[in-house]
């Protein structure tokens, strides 16, 4: 028979597009994977202590079961802190002279991922997962890393976290028996600002023969965070993202509040900021509440270290506060996974191993031990919780436990929230972080100064809660914000 050329073309394209439906569907359960020749997968993170010692307990797991009947070996490296993973990442891509390769897979915030998708070095991870897969995450979680400019995914979700409030109770019983402030008032962020003031005034009744000594009844971790939520609760999108395009809003009504319930109690030490971590304050008595991760549980301190001893607490996990009369938006945090672009073996294989991390059982083993939340609808739950704990044996600590349980129990009326990425999107969040806190904690040392020549806390803070002070900082921090954003 004869065949023409055109034909055996046609044929040819018929068999070539047979060979890539059969790789497109995995050749099976395995795909491209043949256990008789492992393919071994790198995975930086940033986890250390018993965060890191939980994660490479299940990547072991993983080689001796799934991975072994697969053929994929798993390796996994702790880079240190969040910044020295990033460090090292930009070093890998930017061919940096004695840097690592780049890892197959690797830890990383929503900002970070962007910078990398930009130099074209993430894979496109919609072609590992079906729209069924997908639809088991919480929704939020997939919008989150889907940042590529045709919005298909390149973050995994595999941890995320969101803010509570953490309270010294039994130091906050004696001032609450004292001053009648009850819990309640401790909902909303003026209610908060408004009983630390009465504590401050509390404890400086304490000590009558020396003036303006009252204490900070709480602080906050991440104070970007304020800013981004708290105007969310206000009806106000700071970094409005459209089509990679960033509209910056910063109305002077709204951050007029937020300036009013953070740096002015700041300013007067009502609120504080003192170690690295607000925990660390917990422990050392200079506060006895804050609003921080839920990852940072295991660290609320057990006792109040005091120079003349220390005495034990117990502890009480409340939601976050919210603005008065504000919608409920909490913050959506917690770094996700990106698998860097190769080859269709080695990313097929990385979306295996984290398709299998964040199986709901797999996922509430190392949230129990680092206060992460699963990231499957299924897993969010008290219940599925208690069922893995007990079928596990797992020891959790009771922190930990109360605070995913309180989570689990507030999350249908929550809406979590995090901003789009978008160029410059890293610089802008310091500029959130720092441009406030940083102007807070020096009014605070020169208002100290005023009170020890003498001044009342009145008379040595008026100058810096004034109109004009505000004023001031206003017109500076939305030319700071514009210029890290590039606007």
């Amino acid at each position: 028979m004869k065949i023409t050329v055109t034909a055996a073309r046609r044929a040819c394209a018929v068999c070539l597009a047979a060979v890539l439906a059969l790789a497109l569907t995995g050749c099976g359960d395995k795909g491209p994977l043949d256990p008789k020749d492992p393919v071994s997968l790198t995975v930086w993170h940033y986890y250390n202590g018993s965060q890191q010692a939980a994660f490479d307990a299940l990547v072991e797991e993983f080689n001796d079961t799934v991975g072994q009947e697969l053929g994929i070996y798993v390796e996994s490296y702790s880079q240190g802190s969040v910044a020295d993973l990033e460090s090292a990442v930009r070093d890998a891509i930017g061919g940096k002279v004695g840097a690592d390769a780049m890892p197959d897979i690797f830890s990383s915030y929503a900002d970070t991922a962007y910078e990398v998708e930009q130099a074209g070095a993430l894979a496109n991870l919609s072609s590992y997962l079906t729209e069924e897969e997908l639809g088991r995450y919480v929704d939020s979680y997939i919008e989150e890393g889907r940042i590529a400019a045709d919005g298909s995914l390149r973050i995994f979700p595999t941890a995320k976290s969101t803010e509570i409030m953490m309270l010294n109770r039994t130091d906050w019983e004696d001032f609450s028996a004292a001053s009648g402030v009850s819990l309640e008032d401790l909902r909303t962020i003026e209610g908060v600002a408004a009983a630390a003031r009465t504590y401050y005034e509390w404890t400086d009744s304490l000590t009558p023969d020396v003036p303006e000594d009252g204490r900070a009844l709480y602080g906050r971790d991440a104070v970007a965070n304020y800013f981004i939520i708290g105007l969310q609760q206000l009806g106000v999108e700071i970094f409005q993202v459209e089509n990679g395009e960033m509209t910056l809003n910063t109305p002077e009504k709204e951050l007029r509040r937020l300036w009013e319930n953070f740096y002015v109690p700041m300013v007067k030490g009502y609120f504080g900021a003192y170690g690295a971590f607000r925990s660390d304050d917990v422990k050392t008595g200079d506060i006895l509440a804050y609003t921080g991760s839920t990852a940072s549980a295991m660290y609320f301190p057990d006792q109040v270290e005091l120079d003349g001893g220390s005495h034990a607490i117990d502890y009480i996990v409340m939601p976050a506060p919210v603005f008065e009369g504000g919608r409920d938006y909490a913050v959506q945090q917690g770094a996700g996974m990106v698998v860097s672009k190769s080859d269709r073996r080695h990313e097929y294989a990385s979306v295996e191993f984290l398709k299998w991390f964040t199986q709901a059982e797999n996922n509430l083993r190392f949230g129990c031990v680092s206060g992460y939340l699963p990231v499957l609808k299924e897993a969010n739950s008290t219940e599925k919780l208690d069922q893995v704990i007990a079928d596990q044996g797992l020891t959790v600590s009771p922190k930990t436990y109360d605070c995913l349980t309180a989570i689990f129990d507030g999350m249908e009326g929550m809406t979590l929230y995090t901003n789009k990425s978008f160029e410059n999107g890293y610089a802008a969040r310091k500029v959130l972080e720092y441009h406030l806190a940083d102007r807070a904690s020096a009014d605070r040392t020169a208002v100290l100064e005023a009170i020890a020549r003498g001044e009342s806390l009145e008379e040595a803070s008026a100058d810096y809660v004034s109109d004009d002070a505000f004023e001031d900082w206003y017109g500076g921090f939305c030319q700071a914000l514009r210029d890290a954003a590039g606007k």
